[in-house]
Parts: C-alpha cells; structure tokens; sequence
C-alpha cells in the first residue's frame, strides 16, 4: 500500500475531507488547509515529509497557479496537484510550464486522482533519493556515496567495510562496467591510507613491453631511450593504495614481480642493482575467473592465492535490478545539469524497458544510455521510450506481477478495476482513464487484460 505524506488545500469543506478519506484509505497521510495562508504554513511546518501538494486553483486568498512557485520554495522536491472546477486550457498550460506535475478537473477526476497521486508520490520519493544521494556523492568516494539497495550490493558493501581498515591485499572479481573502480575508492577511502595517494592502473590499457616499466619505473641507460631516471607507479602509491585493474591482462614476468612486491614490499627497477622498498596496499580487480586461469597455466597459482586473501564479488548490474529506476534518475539529473535542461523524469513504460534490460555492459552502460537520451529529449518532458536506443524495444515488456508496486503494476490494477467495474465498455474506460481509445487497446494487450 502506498505510503507519505499529502497536503491538501482546498475551500470546500466536504469536498476536501472526502478527498482527504479517499486517500487516506490508500495509506497516506493527509494534511488539511482550507486557504492558501494555512496551507503554506502547513507545507514550512512538513516541508521534509510531505510528498504530494494537491492544491485548489480558485481559493478564498489566491490563486493556485500563483501559488506554485512558493510551493516549490517550501519544499523544492515534492510534487504539485492542481485542482479546479473550471478548467481552462491557459490555466494548465502556466501550471505545467511553472512546474504542476498534473491539472485535473473536478467532475471527472475521481478515477485519476488516486494514479495520479501516486505517481506524482513516486516521483518525489525518487527526487528526494536522488537528492540524497547526490549529497553523499559530493562527500567522495565512499560507500555512503555508493548508489544502490540492492541485497547483493549490500552483501559487498559489508564485506568490503569489514576488509577496508586493514592492510589485506583484496581482490574485487566482477563484469566490466560494474563498479570495481569505485569499491576500490572506497576501500582505500575507509582505510588508515585515506591521506596517502591513491593509484590506478588499468592493465589492459598499455602496450605489455610498456606496463613493467610503468608499474616498477626504471634507471636512466636502462634501455635505449631511457634517458634519466623514472619513478614507477609502485612509487607513486607508496604509502597509499595501489589499484590494478584487469589485473588478468599481466605478463607472467611480471606477475613473477609483483609476487616478490606482495610478500617483501620491494621490488628492483629496470636497469637497478639494489631493491626499492615500498609501503603498498595492492587491491586488484579482474572480470576473469582466475582460479581457472591459474589451473590452465595462464596465470601464475601462488600470486593468485596471494590476491585471493580477501575476494569481494562486484554484484553485475542484472543481479540489481532494484536499484535501476534510482540509478537512471541520477545519471538523467546529472546530464540535464551539464546539458543546462530541464529532464523531470521518466514515462512509466521507459522505466519498465529500463528495468527489463539485461545490461550487459553494466552501470557503464546505463550511464552511456542516459548521456545519449539526455541529448535527444526534448527540454521540460518525462523522458520516453522513444529515446532509448533501438535495443530496447526488440521485445515485449514482461507484464508486471499481481503485487508489483512500480507505477507500471499501479496502472495495469486500476485499469483491471475500471473495466471490471464498468463491465468491459472500453470507450467510458478510455474516458475515465482520460487517453484515447487506440492507447487503451495497446495498454490491454501489453498488460494482459481481458
């Protein structure tokens, strides 16, 4: 059952106390105000839980439509319902354009209010944990920054907290695309090395003849071009953490190096004579499965055993599926900002084909997705299906199950109720629903209603 906080303004007594029980029999929790001055005292007082304002346009002391921007001020990431008895085309354009998530007309709304609602509510519970998490972004990379609820990345999370104050060497086993960086971040952020730098290699990113010299440095004449001295990135790190992804993708040679750097802390530069000593936490990262690349001779066993000390799996994006709608809404609030756009969210349907993709490419992936729907929708819409690349659309959505909350569940139960309630007669749904017949008809085959 929904749950929240509502505040309802209007100068109807029993209109509003009945609106007031209708929703509350929904599961929230309605505030009440029968003018403008009580309501907006009402909205300072609750500003931190109120999620949806449904606000009459004509009241006894102003008019809705004025009211808004001041709705917006009070608490910038709730949602705000007009209401009015005589809706009037100019009226709806300004409530819209000033930011209203809907206009609706008394008379005919009573089949709508109770959707609409909950999807202005979830927009706003969205907005406020976007909110937060971009608050906890700006704070670094830490886990608290780390975006997502999902019980596999919570498995991970507790792991990686439980591993972080120690020295373990830690090896972070997970899909390209994943998030092994940022766990590595936060390990090194959340250690007693948080002040000393933080270094990270991606193996597969350099030549194989190039990666020794870059990770061990080496002595001027050690080779032909080796005109003066150069420290390596073992150097850099020395005292913080060093990461090295695809970790996979070195040499044996070098594998054979890194063994001694694991178990003396010291290692010989090209060209040297003596060793260099280090102070190194080595966190790894791979997309390989290690253990069977050591057994077929493609990986060295004993450095294996020395990475695998303390192994963290980086949950793929399809194992979280929950954390899709959250992760989707931040990355369009952070393009919108760098494209200066206003993007308010997401249609229903575009969530669900979200929420439906495999992502094989991970959160990576979903990133890139939202920079290239972020450029191609048009400023101040819910973001469609129709921006999403073609991929997206070469199946049929999954119908939601009997109990899904998601806004797309919401919609297939009241279109089920309305055509049960008004026995079938698909062009008074379409009117109650307030779409047109032909959108009906594809909403009936795409939820499987008879």
């Amino acid at each position: 059952m929904p749950t929240g906080t509502l505040l309802l303004i209007d100068d109807e007594a029993r209109l509003r106390q009945l609106l007031a029980q209708v929703l509350e029999l929904e599961g929230y929790t309605v505030l009440q105000a029968p003018d403008a001055y009580r309501g907006l005292g009402l909205l300072g007082q609750h500003a931190q839980e109120v999620l949806v304002v449904l606000s009459d346009v004509k009241l006894p002391d102003a008019h809705g439509v004025d009211l808004l921007p001041r709705f917006k001020a009070l608490a910038p990431e709730a949602e705000v319902v007009l209401l009015t008895a005589y809706g009037t085309i100019p009226d709806g354009v300004r409530a819209m354009k000033q930011g209203a998530f809907d206009y609706l007309t008394k008379g005919d709304f009573e089949q709508q209010l109770v959707v609409v609602v909950e999807r202005a509510a979830e927009k706003a519970r969205l907005r406020r944990r976007v909110a937060e998490l971009e608050k906890r972004m700006s704070q670094g990379h830490t886990f608290d920054s780390m975006i997502g609820e999902a019980p596999a990345l919570r498995r991970a999370q507790a792991l990686a907290r439980q591993v972080a104050p120690t020295d373990s060497t830690v090896l972070l086993e997970g899909p390209t695309g994943a998030g092994k960086e940022l766990f590595a971040q936060a390990l090194h952020q959340a250690s007693g090395r948080k002040s000393k730098p933080f270094v990270a290699v991606n193996c597969s990113a350099f030549p194989k003849d190039l990666l020794e010299s870059e990770l061990f440095g080496y002595k001027k004449g050690a080779f032909t071009g080796a005109l003066a001295d150069k420290k390596g990135l073992l150097e850099e790190a020395n005292g913080g953490t060093l990461f090295l992804d695809e970790i996979g993708e070195l040499e044996l040679n070098v594998q054979a190096k890194f063994l001694r750097v694991l178990e003396l802390q010291q290692f010989t530069k090209l060209g040297d004579t003596k060793p260099t000593k280090v102070d190194v936490r080595l966190v790894a990262a791979t997309n390989r499965n290690l253990k069977q690349e050591a057994a077929e001779g493609r990986f060295r066993p004993d450095l294996y055993y020395r990475l695998s000390v303390f192994t963290i799996v980086v949950p793929p994006l399809a194992d979280r599926r929950t954390d899709v709608p959250l992760l989707a809404a931040f990355f369009l609030q952070h393009f919108a900002a760098r494209l200066a756009k206003r993007l308010p969210g997401f249609e229903p349907d575009t969530l669900v084909l979200l929420q439906a993709y495999p992502w094989p490419g991970n959160v990576r992936e979903l990133k890139n997705v939202l920079e290239r729907a972020a450029i191609l929708a048009p400023a101040g819409e819910l973001l469609a299906p129709a921006y999403l690349p073609d991929e997206f659309h070469a199946g049929t959505s999954p119908r939601p199950p009997a109990d899904d909350e998601s806004l797309r569940g919401l919609e297939a139960r009241h279109i089920r109720r309305l055509m049960g309630e008004l026995l079938g007669n698909k062009p008074e749904v379409a009117k109650r629903l307030g779409i047109g017949l032909t959108t009906l008809y594809r909403k009936l085959q795409e939820y499987g209603v008879e």
